[in-house]
């Protein structure tokens, strides 16, 4: 694992600070951080941002963290889940010091429950679900106690052992607790502990036919594990009250301390696993780890690097508002700090363009030297074939050009990226009058590092070798959601980019033959791409944009 870097002060941490003072005044003598994750659906980058958080804290001060899977709702969880958040949590260079199941803990959640009813503080309630939030009232005026809030402890017990050997029907009853139904704070009105649910569990299987709310379930696994400080976003910031509760009328020994943070909003993104699942299922990406989709499986498959993500989180730092919207272009930045030295250099074409250089001798292959990154020189350099057939890029031509164009028009001259300056001659057409060929003429003089010095062009082009060229699909992305806001609403659906994902097929240099699923690399001008870790082989390779490079000139402006 790489070594965590420190949070530094500026980054806005204020449950650093809390944690500071914690050791200090001797509060805790270690510091125990958990990443709880319901495994209903896959990570996004808004848990990766709770990921570095628990993670980093927890090694800065060299305690330790736990995986804990909130699994208390069979109906929506699955393995699948809990094995692809292990591998998200792993591919961001962390390690958990003890991994945990909510459902590990159900016999103690039980017993604990049985001692809320022996104190008077948890009542079988056979109300329904609609019932329930009917007589829970609102905000500005108190709930109606159930006609069963005052069952005796020795009712609650027998029919809470009877809902636990199965006798009842799922929604029939429910354990709710005894707090207060006047309370200003909604989540105090007597909320319900524990529910039926005859379903298979991942974990249990079928022995357990109840299963405990959130609510109760979370507080007391923070307990039994001994967590110091339980870090959770901010619209769990009401649910404190009862968070406190739960662990002290339950007869905790270890107290943990629930600390809000804002949580993590991108502009153009989906932060919903609700709203990612819908997009799966109605197929409108193609799975979890579409590229397009800001899942971390999908960010992976896209070509994102740990480094980079991690990078991001310790950037936008920790704060107690929801108000805050990150720009998704800052996410792009990091991965371009972070590729810009360590992905190498080269030359694909995406849509290609014949070029024959006339002059050139016929059946001769000659091998240029070409960097593969001028910015890290021990990279090396690599053989890069050069004959005379070449493919360069359509939008590289222009038969009318407009101002400022300096690419290859007729009569033009440009120079061919670690080769030679090319005269555009003639330009051959098919039927319906489109451009599949250029003639052009070629310098012998002005090849690259020869230190020519005759004469400058204003356009450089890049190109590659038609014999040797290997067939390339490219896959380029824009954000899934048009308005930057939209992925926030509930009709998300009807703000979806059409454009989205463009399918491109060209050709990239001999010399990526041996590229593998997850290599990335910089193409000039079109920017970072990374090998697609599915539907790439030997056949054809398949690229999948990460980001682009900074704009260049644009004929349609």
């Amino acid at each position: 694992m790489e070594t965590t870097k420190p949070l530094p002060a500026t980054s806005g941490n204020f449950i650093k600070q809390i944690i500071i003072d914690d050791l200090k005044t001797g509060k805790v003598n270690e510091v125990v951080t958990r990443f709880p994750p319901e495994p209903n659906g896959y990570l996004h980058i808004g848990h990766a941002k709770s990921i570095c958080l628990n993670f980093e804290l927890a090694d800065e001060f060299g305690g330790r963290t736990h995986l804990r899977f909130d699994d208390t709702n069979p109906v929506k969880e699955d393995t699948e889940y809990v094995q692809s958040i292990q591998e998200d949590v792993k591919w961001l260079g962390f390690e958990w010091e003890k991994l945990f199941f909510a459902s590990d803990f159900f016999e103690e959640m039980y017993a604990r429950a049985i001692v809320l009813i022996k104190k008077g503080k948890a009542y079988v309630c056979d109300l329904t679900a609609e019932q329930i939030r009917e007589m829970r009232g609102t905000l500005t005026s108190p709930g109606q106690d159930s006609p069963y809030r005052e069952r005796s402890v020795e009712e609650n017990l027998d029919l809470f052992e009877r809902m636990r050997k199965g006798e009842f029907a799922g929604g029939e009853k429910v354990l709710r607790a005894k707090i207060d139904m006047a309370s200003p704070n909604v989540n105090l009105r007597d909320p319900v502990l524990y529910r039926i649910a005859h379903a298979h569990h991942h974990n249990t299987g079928d022995t357990w036919c109840i299963y405990p709310m959130y609510d109760y379930a979370h507080p007391l696994e923070d307990a039994i594990e001994g967590i110091t400080h339980s870090i959770c976003t901010l619209e769990f910031a009401d649910h404190r009250p009862l968070y406190d509760w739960v662990v002290r009328e339950c007869e905790m020994a270890c107290v943990p301390q629930q600390y809000e943070f804002g949580r993590l909003n991108v502009t153009n993104t989906v932060m919903s696993k609700r709203k990612l699942k819908l997009l799966v299922e109605e197929k409108v990406v193609d799975g979890w780890d579409d590229p397009r989709m800001p899942t971390i499986s999908g960010l992976r498959r896209k070509g994102y690097t740990p480094e980079a993500i991690r990078e991001f989180c310790r950037e936008i730092g920790v704060v107690k508002s929801n108000n805050s919207t990150v720009d998704e272009k800052l996410l792009e930045h990091f991965i371009r700090e972070d590729l810009k030295l360590k992905a190498p250099r080269t030359m694909a074409v995406v849509q290609p363009l014949k070029v024959v250089i006339t002059n050139y001798p016929e059946g001769q292959v000659e091998q240029l030297e070409a960097e593969n990154n001028p910015e890290n020189e021990a990279m090396g350099s690599r053989q890069i074939p050069f004959s005379r057939e070449i493919y360069i890029e359509r939008d590289d031509f222009m038969e009318e050009p407009v101002k400022g164009y300096h690419r290859l028009f007729p009569g033009n001259e440009v120079r061919l990226k670690h080769a030679y300056f090319i005269k555009c001659e003639d330009v051959v057409k098919d039927a319906d009058g489109n451009v599949i060929e250029l003639h052009c003429t070629y310098d012998p003089e002005t090849k690259s590092g020869s230190g020519f010095t005759g004469r400058k062009v204003k356009g450089t082009i890049h190109w590659v070798e038609a014999t040797q060229a290997k067939p390339a699909e490219f896959r380029l992305y824009e954000p899934l959601i048009l308005d930057e806001t939209a992925g926030e609403s509930d009709d998300f659906l009807s703000n979806l980019n059409p454009n989205s994902l463009e399918t491109l097929q060209g050709f990239v240099e001999d010399n990526m033959k041996d590229a593998k699923p997850q290599d990335k690399f910089q193409f000039f001008r079109h920017g970072y791409f990374n090998v697609d870790s599915k539907d790439s082989g030997a056949e054809k390779l398949v690229f999948n944009r990460i980001v682009s490079l900074k704009s260049s000139f644009d004929p349609k402006k």
